[in-house]
């Protein structure tokens, strides 16, 4: 990759140093993947400045207009996908396969976003009532105009494209600041747009560090989509009420598995680890949790540990998973192990000697008491706390006292009933008999509660997360009685009296 011409933040897995270029890494060799410059406040002004530009022309746009662009996008992207797979590699470190998948995921969004952008957000009419039969209502979804959208070190291309996808398809431009971890697959996405609108960069990437996307979050644009850490959510969040700028925000953190008495134990078996385990841990999709009925617990630990003990971490085509991206989680997770063995939890699988920096083989805890931080902290890593509990409802205590979760599994063949206990869930999503399958459903909303609950992606209400509801109602003809006028006749509130009190007595 050739190395741009400006002088360059240097950074290393560990963190950043003050200076002028950043330099992206290979988490698995520690060779240099790429240099970037590192973005002043003057760059970010004038990178929203030529956004705002484009996204007016972008916004004018019809949806169909939109849309073929989009889906032009969309297929430059996937003739081009190798190099990106490529890319994401080097800089996360993930065996191919995933990569592959993340990217294919991608695609998904972008393309449902693109071709549903018109259902969703088109003007439609409203119904109106007997006061009002004579006004014709409608309401309609209009650009907010600039999005800037900050991204993860994990899952890099996904999980921003779940927010630049329907940001571009209801009519915004996006200025993109990749996680500095990551940065080159962020510049690879605005370069790919950039073939097709050399002139209007309706995608604009940024590139630097914390201090970057912190300004990013001051400069004026009208909405901010932020997923990662729960400190980077805080950071950008912090940044954004000094400018009253809204924010849609996706911590990290995995979510919660739930086996039922009755559940297939070996599906279930394989879906805990892989949810814990896929990507080195670092899904925030995943499961960081199963909480398992007390009757199958035994049988279904020994499931569990069978099958992650067959995983290895490594570098090769045949490794199961890659390393840790980010540095500073190995100690993480190494704090969240030992604080949940010292508190009584006991290791049924690896433990600390499965650390070996930057890899960390499957580790799987049990009886782990709900205080330690291996079950209130951001579950970023391969490792599975598996508690039994005596009832689904002690289940659903569980999850909602944490109150982290965004996603929960949940593994029963009583269909009937797992409805209504999903609504005893405070979280976004509830899947039943799968763990992140959800992810592959672009329809599908994507967000949680509380904390965790500040907005969307994916789905119509993504779409409309990048809207502005503009309504409109306009007067059709003159109706024989006219109440907003201080004119009024009395035999016309005497009638519209007598017809309130029929209508409203009557009506079921």
């Amino acid at each position: 990759m050739a190395e741009p011409t400006q002088p360059p933040l240097i950074t290393h897995r560990g963190g950043t140093s003050r200076t002028d270029v950043l330099t992206s890494y290979d988490p698995r060799t520690g060779e240099v993947v790429g240099k970037y410059p590192v973005l002043n406040s003057s760059d970010l002004k004038q990178a929203v400045r030529t956004a705002r530009t484009a996204g007016k022309w972008w916004a004018h746009m019809s949806f169909g207009t939109r849309k073929r662009w989009l889906l032009d996008w969309k297929r430059d992207i996937v003739r081009r996908s190798d190099e990106l797979v490529a890319l994401l590699c080097e800089e996360t470190g993930k065996p191919q396969a995933d990569a592959m998948i993340e990217v294919m995921l991608a695609v998904e969004n972008l393309d449902w976003a693109a071709r549903n952008a018109a259902r969703a957000l088109d003007r439609r009419r409203l119904g109106a009532t007997w006061l009002t039969r004579n006004q014709r209502a409608t309401v309609g979804y209009l650009p907010l105009g600039v999005v800037g959208v900050l991204g993860p070190w994990h899952n890099p291309v996904s999980t921003p494209m779940g927010s630049i996808a329907y940001a571009m398809a209801a009519g915004n431009a996006v200025v993109f600041k990749p996680h500095e971890l990551t940065t080159g697959v962020g510049v690879w996405l605005a370069d790919s747009w950039s073939r097709l609108a050399p002139s209007q960069p309706v995608l604009r990437t940024v590139t630097g560090g914390a201090e970057t996307a912190t300004a990013l979050c001051q400069m004026q644009v009208d909405k901010i989509a932020c997923a990662g850490s729960d400190a980077d959510a805080r950071a950008a969040t912090t940044a954004c009420v000094q400018t009253m700028t809204p924010i849609i925000v996706e911590p990290g953190g995995k979510g919660s598995m739930v086996v039922h008495v009755d559940a297939k134990l070996t599906d279930a078996a394989e879906a805990a680890v892989f949810g814990a385990m896929a990507d080195a841990g670092q899904i925030p999709t995943g499961i960081q949790r199963a909480y398992v009925a007390q009757s199958v617990y035994e049988r279904f630990l020994e499931l569990v540990v069978d099958h992650a003990s067959t995983l290895r971490p490594g570098a090769d085509r045949k490794a199961s998973y890659g390393p840790m991206i980010r540095a500073s989680q190995v100690d993480v997770v190494r704090k969240q192990v030992r604080d949940a063995v010292a508190r009584g939890g006991r290791v049924a699988l690896g433990g600390l000697d499965s650390i070996r920096d930057p890899y960390i083989e499957p580790i799987i805890l049990t009886e782990v008491p709900e205080e330690s931080i291996a079950i209130t902290g951001e579950g970023i890593g391969p490792v599975l706390v598996v508690n039994k509990v005596a009832s689904m409802d002690e289940a659903a205590d569980r999850i909602n006292a944490i109150g982290t979760d965004t996603a929960v599994a949940v593994f029963t063949r009583d269909i009937r009933e797992i409805e209504a206990f999903a609504e005893l869930l405070r979280v976004g999503v509830v899947t039943i008999n799968s763990s992140t399958a959800y992810v592959g459903t672009p329809a599908l909303p994507f967000g949680g509660v509380g904390e965790y609950g500040h907005g969307h992606r994916n789905g119509e209400q993504g779409l409309r997360e990048f809207s502005r509801t503009l309504a409109i109602t306009r007067k059709r003809y003159r109706t024989p009685v006219n109440l907003s006028t201080f004119d009024r006749r009395q035999r016309h509130l005497r009638a519209a009296g007598r017809i309130f009190r029929i209508r409203h007595r009557l009506r079921l």
